[in-house]
């Protein structure tokens, strides 16, 4: 079993490996900081003996990265079981006010990134006869919300990249999942003077997609929602 997380050294990307290593999978896996991603190659194979690790580091907004991870994986890979469109970012502003270039950063972030991988990937899905995609939406791409500028924008298009990709891809048996997290107590969120309990607990998340992937194949859960137990923040 294999499975290619973008984003992978921080939060939701961190939780899902984690979660995928502990279940036996082998990884691919990949981060813009070098640094932070040889500490986590490091720490699977330390606590993981029993699977492959293929970690890169690579800037997911920029295609030509984006092609370069692609490629390092299927030189190493036949197939691949499950991939987390998880890389992205979030800048803060409204659409008429936010610095000029701020929806150009957010769409080749947390859209092109799927987008790009997704088809370098499917190959290996199908070569597979079964395959599950998830892409990392967020409660931002259902509803817009005031700051939310063009970080909502993208999202919108994430989760319409799934829909797309949902209908093309499931008469191939492979799945595909949008996952729509409210607040994640991640990093993206360090300094704000809220308590924990508003926020979701990352390794929930994580899990839920693990469950997700467990499902059979007569089932598919076409989105996660999950938000703080209290509600959007």
């Amino acid at each position: 079993m294999k499975i290619v997380v973008t984003g992978a050294t921080k939060g939701i990307g961190r939780a899902v490996t984690e979660v995928f290593a502990k279940n036996g999978f082998d990884i691919a896996i990949c981060a813009r900081d070098e640094s932070d991603l040889e500490k986590l190659e490091g720490q699977l194979k330390y606590k993981f003996s029993n699977i492959e690790v293929i970690a890169l580091a690579a800037d997911m907004s920029i295609k030509a990265d984006v092609l370069r991870f692609a490629e390092t994986i299927k030189a190493k890979w036949e197939t691949a079981d499950v991939l987390v469109n998880n890389a992205g970012m979030f800048l803060p502003g409204n659409v008429t006010t936010e610095p000029d270039g701020t929806l150009e950063k957010l769409i080749e972030t947390n859209l092109y990134s799927a987008y790009y991988l997704s088809r370098e990937i499917l190959p290996l899905l199908q070569a597979n006869d079964r395959g599950h995609i998830f892409n990392i939406s967020s409660v931002a791409g259902t509803k817009a919300y005031p700051n939310g500028g063009s970080y909502s924008i993208s999202k919108f298009a994430m989760t319409g990249l799934s829909k797309a990709l949902r209908e093309e891809l499931k008469s191939q048996n492979v799945r595909v999942t949008t996952v729509i997290p409210g607040a994640v107590l991640t990093a993206s969120w360090e300094g704000v003077d809220l308590p924990k309990e508003r926020f979701i607990d990352v390794e929930d998340l994580a899990q839920l997609i693990y469950d997700c992937y467990k499902v059979s194949y007569r089932t598919v859960v076409e989105d996660l929602v999950v938000r703080p137990m209290l509600g959007d923040l």
